[in-house]
Parts: C-alpha cells; structure tokens; sequence
C-alpha cells in the first residue's frame, strides 16, 4: 500500500493577489507585459494558475518543478514558458540559504491581448505555435542568459521600448529549437479532408472511456476505419502509437489521483484503466522515471 498526501488542488491567482510588496509592477504602470521577480522563502512560491502567460527564469538555488503532470528538476537558467491555466510551482530543496534576495524573473503577459494584436498584425503571427506549445509548458535550453538580460531591460523600460524588447524575447522563442514539451503530448492534426474529424472523435473516446477496455482493432471499428489507416493517422497526429497514447493519458489521469487524492496507488491503478499493478507500475516509470510512490512523496513537496 502507498503513503497518502492531502487532497490540494491550484490556487487560482487573480488580480487582487498581485500586490507590488509582493515583486508584482503596478497594474496601472503596465500593458500587455508584466514583471515580477522575487527571492525564496516567498508567498508566490506555491501550487497556483492563472489566465496570462508566464515566461519564468530561476536566476539562483535548486530544486523541483512542477508544471501540470510535469515533475522535475530545476537549477540556476531554467527557463520555462507556461500558457493559461497551467498550474505550476517551484519549490527551492537542495542546499539553500536561509534567504535568497533573488530567486525568479518573470514575465506574465496577456494572451487574448496578443491574439486580437495577430489578426491585425500579420508579423506577430509567428508566435502562435509557440503559444499553442506552452499549453503544456515549455523548457528552452541555451538561450536563458540572453533572455535573462532582455527581461532586465523590461523591467527598466515602458511604452515602446518594452513592447519592442518583449517581441525580440517572443521572436527568440518562437524559432529556438532547443526545448521539450513538460506536461502531456501537444496535438497538431493533421490535414486530410475527414480526417481531422475522426482522429479528433477518437481522441474524445479515449479522454472519455480510458478506464475502460481500449483496443486499436475495436475502436478502428467504431469509427469505420481500417486499423492500418487508424494507426498510421493516429501516430502523425499525436507523435504515439494508440497504445502508448492511451498508457500516457492514463498515467496523467494516475498523477493526478496520486497528487491530489488519498487513493491506495493500487485502487488508482485499476481506476485508470490498468489491469494489474506490476503493468501499471512499469508504465510509470516508463512515462515518468520513478515509482507512483515517489510520484506522490514528491508531489507533496510542491504545496
């Protein structure tokens, strides 16, 4: 049987939180971009979302991570960009003074701004894969000095200027190549006449029925499809076969359970749709390298 942590679900950040003694600009002193930063111990060091946008840069200690199912480890230029209603955390663990002046640069900006801004600005265009991207959150390697010093400038600048620097940061991410995805698969559809329908509704069926039996063959079949054409199609709209797509939502549904439940870690693996511990076990540690019992022990950490 596995330890249990208490049930604690994101707090949901709104305006009435982000008082400037706590690092935030004044609201009436901003646009579309707004600079936070912050050091560690701090009241912003919690299991929160929020409507914007957030570009975030450790500048000093390390620890964990957490971003949606996403568990890992943070350090000095980790650079994350997490879209709306993403919950997100980072907890200072390792060798740390007892005060850290410094500890976070942020950026949040407003992402209904920045979508009316596309439909009249054709050069801003550009950023709206990066943006559909950190949906899941985004780490980017290589590039934190340069943005750590472009987020300085923001914090000095105003009006054009800032707008100015903020689309060189947002130009900078939308063509960097060097990031991973953190939480969940990004979905790009294909574009065949009909198919994007069929791959969508066979996407619901699995969001909606993955605790129960899910077999290629079968559900080729519910949807009049060839389980060739099924397993090509799904694979080019997901970056999965069927079967680890299905194992992957599943163990999400699992990371929830285990972080925000009681549940024993067997109850939850049977509830996620696995039909033996060992199998489900083994999973995990395929999609999230370590056990469901260090998952919730970690977990734990992020409150």
């Amino acid at each position: 049987m596995s330890a249990r942590v208490p049930t604690h679900q994101p707090q949901h950040e709104t305006e009435g939180f982000r008082a400037p003694d706590l690092g935030y600009e004044p609201r009436a002193g901003t646009g579309l971009v707004r600079y936070l930063e912050h050091g560690f111990p701090h009241p912003l060091v919690r299991w929160h979302v929020h409507a914007e946008y957030e570009l975030h840069l450790i500048t000093a200690t390390c620890g964990k991570a957490f971003v949606g199912d996403y568990i890992g480890s943070f350090a000095p230029g980790h650079l994350v960009l997490t879209g709306p209603y993403l919950p997100h955390n980072w907890v200072t663990t390792e060798n740390a003074p007892p005060e850290v002046e410094q500890r976070d640069k942020v950026l949040q900006f407003s992402g209904d701004m920045l979508d009316q801004a596309m439909q009249w600005i054709p050069e801003l265009r550009p950023c709206q894969a990066l943006l559909e991207r950190a949906k899941n959150g985004i780490e980017f390697f290589g590039i934190s000095e340069q943005i750590g010093q472009q987020m300085s400038q923001i914090k000095d600048q105003e009006g054009l200027d800032r707008l100015a620097t903020f689309s060189q940061i947002l130009s900078l991410l939308a063509n960097h190549r060097d990031y991973k995805l953190l939480s969940q698969v990004q979905l790009t559809m294909p574009k065949e006449s009909g198919i994007t329908d069929q791959i969508s509704l066979v996407l619901d069926h699995i969001a909606q029925n993955f605790a129960s039996p899910m077999v290629l063959s079968q559900v080729a079949v519910q949807f009049g499809m060839s389980e060739s054409n099924l397993s090509r199609h799904f694979r080019r709209a997901t970056g999965n076969t069927f079967t680890d797509f299905v194992n992957q939502v599943r163990i999400n549904k699992a990371c929830e359970l285990l972080a925000n439940t009681e549940q024993f870690v067997s109850t939850i693996c049977f509830a996620v749709g696995f039909n033996n511990v060992a199998n489900f076990n083994r999973r995990f540690m395929e999609f999230k390298h370590m056990t469901p019992t260090e998952f919730r022990k970690t977990a734990a950490l992020r409150l």
